[in-house]
């Protein structure tokens, strides 16, 4: 996680001041069933193939960006191989990332675990012999094939989607998707997504951020593209809040025993989200982390509690 306030802090503490960072109210939406408090995690399809995947999965920017000593590497192979462990598949990284790449696939073939992955990466360069040559060194980096490779804030766009089209023709990709991380991006997001051949949308929403409800993650329902959640703690932001409050009663209706997990759970409850990737280099926090995409999901009664609460 990117917060100064620690985990252990806001487990203990709460969540408050989040009337200026949340906004005027947004309509609540329906959300998924629930499933019984002991079953694995819960699984969304990917609507262009109905590939399923694990709702919870693991973003690695500033936390998988360390050198090559083993000493540096040691907390996020413990990480990865736990994460697997635990019933995770989707790791997403970029070139933007540093040497996040590089960890990331060093670390799997180092455990064995590279084929049990759905590795996400981004191009995010200008220019289309740029991008692919980028695009072949993640390639390399990752050890392997990329199941989905993203234009990282839309950068240059055009030129990147038209190479992607053709390397999922030829296999030399799964999946093709756009990324963004502020609202101010949403018109072109979904400008993108209206002029089809996109399978994922990676963008921001938490309970710190929730302008992806009023149209774009429907217009992600109606046009059959998958959704990864990125910035799900609000950057950090819900937890540095977290200074005032203990993690309320009902939580454990849903199975939740901190903020973290009852934040995530609010994220994947909703009905477009496939995915959220938080990132952490902890065990600890991992472990919560993948514990909220198990057991009861808000109702959108319970959204709403949860939402009540942090006002």
């Amino acid at each position: 996680m990117t917060a100064k306030l620690s985990r252990r802090e806001a487990g203990k503490m709460g969540l408050m001041g989040l009337m200026g960072l949340m906004g005027p109210s947004v309509p609540l939406v329906a959300a998924v069933p629930s499933v019984p408090s002991k079953a694995a995690m819960l699984t969304r399809a990917i609507p262009s193939t109905k590939e399923q995947l694990p709702v919870i999965g693991l973003g690695t920017w500033q936390t998988f960006d360390v050198g090559g000593s083993a000493s540096a590497r040691k907390p996020l192979l413990d990480v990865l191989a736990l994460f697997v462990q635990l019933g995770g598949r989707v790791i997403d990284s970029s070139p933007m990332y540093g040497r996040s790449e590089n960890v990331v696939g060093d670390l799997a073939v180092e455990l064995g675990l590279r084929d049990k992955l759905f590795m996400a990466t981004k191009v995010w360069t200008s220019g289309k012999r740029a991008g692919i040559e980028q695009m072949e060194d993640s390639t390399r980096k990752l050890r392997g094939k990329v199941d989905l490779m993203q234009v990282h804030n839309l950068l240059d766009a055009e030129a990147h989607l038209e190479t992607l089209k053709a390397w999922k023709a030829a296999g030399r990709i799964r999946y093709i998707g756009i990324t963004h991380y502020t609202a101010g991006a949403y018109l072109d997001l979904a400008s993108w997504i209206k002029r089809g051949g996109i399978d994922f949308l990676q963008v921001n929403y938490s309970l710190a951020e929730r302008e992806a409800e009023q149209r774009l993650l429907p217009l992600a329902q109606e046009r059959g593209v998958a959704v990864l959640a990125n910035r799900p703690f609000g950057a950090g932001s819900l937890f540095r809040d977290a200074r005032n409050k203990p993690v309320p009663a009902f939580a454990k209706d849903l199975g939740a025993t901190s903020w973290a997990e009852l934040l995530l759970k609010f994220v994947v409850s909703h009905p477009a989200v496939t995915c959220a990737i938080p990132a952490t280099s902890k065990t600890e926090h991992l472990r919560q982390n993948m514990n909220a995409g198990r057991g009861p999901m808000p109702d959108a009664a319970m959204r709403k509690k949860i939402a009540d609460a942090l006002l």
